[in-house]
């Protein structure tokens, strides 16, 4: 009977492998057939393991309540709130400088960052702290977002192996270890993992993103990274921060992302170049720009918007008392609308739904006029701002099409040192040990919706359900696979397999299965079931342990070939809108190479 167990239990891992890489389904949906598949076994054939404990649904369903699972869930809310209150625009701009024109050069700088502290801190912080950061680097240099998320989970990986304190998985070997009376030291894996991690950098950062091809939508639509200019207006007031800016060569530096094409001044027109010209009371600047840079002008109180107040008469908001519900999104006029031939003045958008028009984008042409003025024709993109409800109204309407995947909500830029103190604490009390890093998550999740800076409807928009599935299904596979026996059956039949080979051979060969089984169980577990294997066949050849430890703590860390090897994948996997093949595509050639590697550097570093 234990052997259907074990083979049924083969057969299901197998046939869910299939089902994620054909990707002719869901992930959650091929998740979920796995763990109904599971339960649904051991329900039928009940089965009891060698300690007299039976396999119940609670111990398959367990990995819903996984402190790893909660941990990604909670720390991908607190990464959007940092997302949402643009807290990360300032090291993003110094990263931008740092690395010049080039996109390439920033992104580089920042994994480079992020495999160095990874050395030193726990992994999935790392990868929590550079997440915001990427995901504004792309946007700004239109990089697409595959290309950056998945080599930062893997140089963060790479980095962990290179200290004793780099990974959970490293300790976790250690302590084994010294319950057998040895001792592992900090800086004894430091050699070999350079080398290891240098060679996988190459990799990541040179070949990777050419595996990688860009990834659409889920409408079918490849993501637009921001370059989409819009027609906008501005109106310098008394108290405005573009108050008495003065233009040098023919630009007004101050305007950021914002590029001014004419100014209107008492009924006289002024156009580029702007000579000694500075902006005054009453200016109106036509300036043409970014939905991202409207809505970050937007935010900073550089752009003013009128909502209806619950009397029905109108408002004038600033945009650093704007609520989180407030959300910039865009909207095509439709051929034959009503709205066609109105100027955007009188479009009565802001009577009818309580919504401010922005900003104007047209293909054919952009027109140098004051936006008051512009007569919308069909097939313009309407830059449409004001509360998400009134928005909604907008759905189905005939005239002005609503294109729902544009529609974000505006930075709370006034919230955003609160949610950077949050994030700061999460990442301190974390690295110091003080608290367990899924209490933090938890807590820093909940400090996000409590103090304004993400609304309850956002924080649950984070939370990707095809990972919640994925961990849950995973869990139970792998809880089947250590509680019957299979793994330890696999383990055994490999290594009797090399039974009388050398032992650089040997050694070789236990990474390989350490690294294949690193990517379908935890990383944690696979190092507690080959650890005192590795201390075993180190015995049995008469030769010093450290290189067979090393052994399990490289090959434990080569998750990279399925999101569910590490929980940083899980991280990565929703920001680069990765599939399940994605990881197999790019990280099986990396775990191959990390193989390579220590197969040549171990005999040479421990003297084999």
């Amino acid at each position: 009977m234990e052997f259907l167990h074990i083979w049924l239990t083969y057969l299901l891992i197998v046939v869910s492998i299939v089902g994620y890489a054909l990707e002719r389904w869901p992930i959650e949906a091929v998740a979920a057939a796995s763990l109904g598949a599971f339960l649904l076994v051991f329900s039928i054939f009940p089965y009891t393991d060698t300690a007299g404990q039976a396999v119940t649904s609670a111990d398959l369903l367990s990995g819903f309540a996984n402190p790893a699972l909660i941990t990604v869930m909670a720390l991908l809310i607190v990464g959007q709130g940092l997302f949402a209150t643009d807290a990360m625009a300032r090291p993003t701009a110094w990263l931008t400088r740092l690395g010049g024109n080039v996109g390439a050069g920033a992104v580089a700088i920042v994994l480079i960052s992020a495999a160095t502290l990874s050395a030193f801190l726990n992994n999935t912080p790392v990868v929590v702290i550079f997440i915001p950061i990427l995901t504004m680097l792309a946007t700004q240099r239109g990089i697409s977002p595959n290309h950056v998320f998945m080599p930062l989970s893997f140089l963060s990986i790479l980095g962990g192996m290179t200290t004793l304190i780099g990974s959970s998985t490293n300790l976790l070997v250690a302590g084994v270890a010294e319950r057998s009376g040895i001792t592992l030291n900090f800086f004894d894996i430091t050699v070999p993992g350079l080398m290891i991690a240098v060679v996988g950098a190459i990799y990541v950062i040179r070949f990777m993103p050419r595996i990688l091809t860009p990834r659409e939508a889920q409408d079918g639509r490849v993501v637009d990274p921001g370059g989409k200019q819009f027609l906008g207006e501005i109106d310098i007031t008394e108290g405005h921060a573009f108050l008495g800016f003065r233009a040098r060569s023919g630009l007004f530096p101050g305007l950021g992302d914002l590029t001014p094409r004419m100014i209107i001044r008492n009924d006289q027109t002024i156009l580029p170049p702007f000579d000694d010209i500075e902006l005054g009371v009453g200016d109106r600047l036509i300036v043409t720009a970014t939905r991202r840079a409207f809505s970050r002008a937007l935010s900073r109180g550089n752009l003013k918007v009128k909502t209806l107040d619950p009397s029905g008469g109108e408002s004038a908001g600033r945009a650093n008392k704007i609520g989180p519900d407030m959300v910039m999104a865009e909207a095509v006029v439709a051929p034959g609308s009503r709205y066609a031939g109105r100027t955007m003045q009188f479009s009565g958008l802001r009577t009818q739904f309580g919504i401010t028009l922005f900003g104007l984008q047209r293909k054919s042409r952009m027109a140098r006029a004051a936006l008051s003025e512009i007569r919308l024709e069909p097939g313009d993109t309407l830059l449409l701002c004001g509360r998400e409800a009134n928005l909604s109204a907008l759905r189905g309407n005939h005239d002005l099409l609503l294109l729902e995947y544009s529609a974000q909500p505006i930075p709370q830029s006034a919230k955003a040192l609160l949610a950077t103190l949050i994030f700061i604490t999460i990442v301190s009390l974390s690295a110091s040990g003080i608290l367990p890093i899924e209490v933090l998550a938890v807590c820093g999740a909940v400090a996000m919706v409590a103090t304004g800076c993400l609304t309850i409807g956002e924080a649950a928009r984070s939370i990707d359900r095809s990972i919640f599935m994925l961990v849950g299904a995973s869990i139970a596979a792998a809880t089947a696979l250590e509680r019957t026996g299979g793994a330890h059956l696999i383990a055994e039949s490999a290594l009797s397999a090399l039974d009388g080979a050398s032992p650089i051979v040997l050694l070789s060969g236990l990474f390989l299965v350490v690294a294949i089984f690193t990517n379908f169980l935890s990383n944690n577990a696979t190092a507690v079931l080959f650890t005192p294997i590795a201390l075993d066949i180190s015995r049995r050849l008469g030769v010093p342990p450290e290189p067979w430890l090393a052994c399990v703590i490289f090959g434990a860390n080569a998750s990279f070939a399925t999101p569910i090897g590490y929980q940083t994948n899980l991280l990565v996997m929703g920001p680069g809108r990765y599939r399940f093949f994605d990881f197999v595509k790019a990280g099986v050639p990396l775990v191959l190479l990390v193989w390579l590697t220590f197969t040549i550097v171990a005999p040479w570093y421990y003297g084999l």
